[in-house]
């Protein structure tokens, strides 16, 4: 199987992603970049500038091509190599589907009346690559499903408090709307980009929300699989430092944007690699 084409695409993607996955065994780095790559495809389409029934169709034949590479097969360079990874591991085509709606869910007006609705949006669009990545993984306990479950939620929970602004800029508030009536922060707002002690008291309270599932995925990280899921550790821990980032700012986020250089992403995976080693079980 040729993995050139989805290892390019992770590569050139220069993503937090890509540094997490360095140190895992060939086989699965192969079939990590698979999944990368069928999320970045997914996710361009989504973000492209064509009017939105376009993108709607090409979001559509994008799942009919899934679905007949699954069947019949398929010599696609981005296909071809996550159908053998799906088969591989054994991961559930659910978990892409469901990864499809929540992109499809990005092309209508994005709006959340309840947290209840944007945990089932951060469900699909982050959480089900955790459940494939955690298939590639291997993992003893079905606990560690929870742990890839409510990681997804915390890591998009933190994407969604950092890109408020570009968010905004495409008419996307994904910000639920009993939590902008609790305090008090219009919609008009937000699109209009105006910082104000309601809405930086806001992404305070949507800040604690996300780590409380970063808590939650660590209450579900099972010992005697932390070793198999260090890339999943590498990946918690550079988010939750770009959260304490944006925290540190006072959730300036319209006009500070987090990061962390590659050197530094190298040292976090280096040093959360040299410490899943050495868990050992009770």
């Amino acid at each position: 199987m040729d993995f050139t084409k989805v290892t390019e695409i992770t590569k050139a993607s220069n993503t937090s992603f890509f540094y997490s996955f360095l140190l895992l065994p060939k086989a699965k780095q192969n079939a990590i970049y698979s999944v990368y790559a069928f999320c970045r495809i997914s996710d361009d389409i989504v973000d492209d500038e064509a009017e939105r029934e376009i993108k709607l169709k090409n979001l559509k034949n994008w799942r009919e091509s899934f679905l007949d590479a699954l069947k019949n097969g398929t010599k696609d360079e981005i296909l071809a190599p996550v159908v053998h990874s799906i088969k591989k591991f054994n991961i559930s085509e659910k978990h892409f589907l469901d990864l499809l709606d929540g992109m499809e869910m990005d092309l209508n007006e994005v709006r959340f009346s309840t947290f209840e609705e944007l945990y089932d949006y951060c469900y699909k669009a982050a959480s089900t690559v955790g459940l494939m990545c955690a298939e590639i993984f291997g993992y003893k306990n079905e606990k560690m499903k929870k742990y890839a479950e409510f990681l997804g939620v915390a890591l998009q929970l933190t994407n969604i408090i950092r890109d408020v602004k570009p968010d905004a800029q495409r008419s996307r508030i994904y910000l639920p709307k009993e939590d902008l009536e609790k305090f008090g922060v219009s919609e008009n707002e937000i699109l209009s980009l105006q910082t104000t002690s309601k809405f930086q008291e806001l992404l305070r309270f949507e800040g604690n929300r996300a780590k409380e599932y970063f808590l939650k995925a660590l209450k579900n990280l099972v010992i005697s699989d932390k070793k198999s899921f260090f890339a999943a550790e590498i990946m918690r821990e550079i988010y939750y430092r770009l959260l304490l980032q944006i925290e540190n700012s006072n959730y300036s986020v319209l006009t500070f944007r987090p990061s962390l250089n590659k050197i530094t992403q190298v040292k976090i995976a280096l040093k959360v690699w040299f410490s899943c080693q050495f868990s050992f079980s009770k």
